[in-house]
């Protein structure tokens, strides 16, 4: 039995009390996959984000708000984990500064400046051991390309590449690349098929590895 972590959902970066930058994550790959290793025997934590579903009651869960509480989440927990599946969607970009309170409409165009959040996939990558690391990558261009540069540039093992018709959508469209950059699985359908799938090839490939 392996002990694997999975991030799942969007995060908020808030630019004042009540307004933020966030994306259309559900969370449901998530949960899929969660669901998916469970049913294989496998010990299961969840850092997600706000999301409106729930998670199975065999998984721990963990809940964050920001990039930065995920990353922080996993950086306590991973070194304890197996692997990673890096399903969620953090937000890339913060507010260099957040407003104390509500910001008001004033009839003149407003500027946001934003700076990179840290990598939660990247920076696990960078930290590892003997785990090993799953990501997603969601493009709209290029895709393959990106997604490869990303399996690189994270440190994962396997990168599944998606596109944006999967945010909050009930079923997704995959491929799963290598350090090589060839697709190893394409797999298409209700999520939780998927995931099923692309936890098969995790299990094939590095759950069972030798060694």
């Amino acid at each position: 039995m392996s002990r694997i972590l999975i991030t799942s959902g969007p995060t908020r970066q808030f630019l004042d009390p009540v307004r933020y930058l966030t994306n259309a994550s559900s969370g449901r790959m998530g949960k899929a996959l969660a669901e998916a290793a469970l049913a294989r025997g496998h010990e299961v934590i969840v850092v997600s984000g706000p999301v409106e579903l729930e998670y199975p009651a065999a998984a721990r869960v963990v809940p964050v708000v920001s990039t930065d509480e995920m990353l922080a989440a996993c950086c306590e927990i991973f070194p304890s984990c197996d692997g990673l599946i890096g399903v969620a969607a953090p937000c890339d970009y913060r507010p260099v500064r957040v407003a104390p309170q509500k910001i008001a409409k004033t009839g003149e165009p407003l500027v946001l400046h934003l700076i990179e959040t840290d990598d939660v996939v990247a920076t696990l990558g960078a930290r590892r051991t003997r785990q090993w690391l799953v990501g997603f990558a969601l493009e709209t261009e290029d895709r393959r390309l990106r997604a490869l540069a990303k399996l690189e540039k994270k440190h994962c093992d396997l990168m599944v590449l998606n596109g944006p018709q999967a945010m909050h959508a009930l079923e997704n469209d995959v491929e799963i690349i290598d350090p090589q950059g060839a697709v190893i699985q394409s797999l298409s359908g209700p999520k939780e098929d998927v995931a099923r799938g692309i936890f098969a090839v995790i299990e094939e490939r590095l759950i069972k590895r030798p060694g």
